[in-house]
């Protein structure tokens, strides 16, 4: 049983690294704490399952939902959240905008879906032991996906002049446009790779789950936050550690407890970590940024 839930935690974690990276980034940058990434993970999921309906080949439907996410996050940043900005709106003003976009768009996927329950349409596959552990194949291409983009931002963030942007930016915005540093461009980057790894995430988390409704990604938001508050928010390679923790942590509670505790186990670490150490595992980042005051 312990062997597993280790497998469980090993593919929960990967799906949620791709969406507590992409949270983490876009917070970084930004300084935006986007509530609403949740439901945008869900929309996306739903964009894929059109797509996989419409005849394409379902992992063409990753794709779809990831360029989705990605697209709809830059127009929802340069046309609701930076108007706000522009006016002086702080973070909790922000929180609260971000949250109406979050009903909102929950809604509006009601209207537009239903109810109902779906089914993802990519087939679990064969069953494959990797050292005590059993995988399905979709299982083990859904962590290989996770490997390569976090691998591939890791380059992006390391060697690209993108990334030294980006990370100047997160770092100290004023002095990064002063040195000549297009923050703008920057923060349209981060916006739109933060949509792409929450679109990728959303697509990802409904094969996992093989079923979904209009609110999925939303409750799948507790587990996010707490991944990216417990590595250090705004630091993704803490993000990347986050995950693995409330990944094995919540699989463990559910193999041993009840499956019903795996939420609940998530928001106790969020809850911890908030009171013992806000700042997370990695403190030089996230104390620099609104959020941990």
């Amino acid at each position: 049983m312990f062997l597993h839930a280790i497998g469980f935690g090993i593919v929960t974690a990967a799906v949620l690294a791709l969406a507590a990276v992409g949270f983490t980034v876009q917070f970084g940058v930004t300084n935006i704490l986007n509530l609403a990434y949740g439901d945008v993970m869900t929309a996306s999921a739903f964009v894929a399952y059109a797509s996989d309906s419409a005849g394409l080949n379902p992992w063409w439907g990753m794709v779809i939902g990831g360029l989705f996410g990605a697209v709809f996050s830059v127009l929802l940043n340069r046309f609701l959240y930076t108007p706000f900005i522009r006016r002086g709106a702080r973070l909790f003003t922000m929180i609260i905008v971000t949250i109406a976009v979050a009903l909102i768009l929950q809604n509006c996927l009601q209207a537009i879906w239903g109810p109902d329950f779906y089914s993802a349409n990519i087939s679990a596959g064969a069953t494959v032991r990797v050292l005590g552990m059993v995988f399905t194949t979709t299982q083990l291409i859904l962590i290989a996906i996770a490997a390569v983009t976090l691998a591939a931002l890791h380059g992006l963030l390391r060697y690209t002049r993108l990334g030294k942007a980006m990370r100047a930016t997160a770092s100290d915005p004023a002095l990064a446009r002063n040195c000549g540093v297009q923050t703008r461009r920057v923060i349209d980057g981060a916006w739109l790779l933060s949509g792409l790894l929450c679109g990728l995430a959303g697509v990802a988390l409904v094969t996992e789950l093989g079923s979904f409704e209009f609110t999925t990604g939303s409750e799948f938001l507790v587990p996010v936050i707490a991944a990216a508050v417990l590595g250090g928010v705004g630091y993704p390679y803490g993000a990347m550690l986050g995950a693995l923790v409330i990944g094995l942590a919540t699989e463990l509670a559910a193999t041993y407890f009840n499956p019903t505790y795996k939420d609940v186990v998530a928001f106790l670490v969020l809850i911890v970590v908030l009171l013992l150490r806000p700042q997370g595992i990695f403190a030089d980042v996230a104390t620099q940024k609104e959020v941990a005051a």
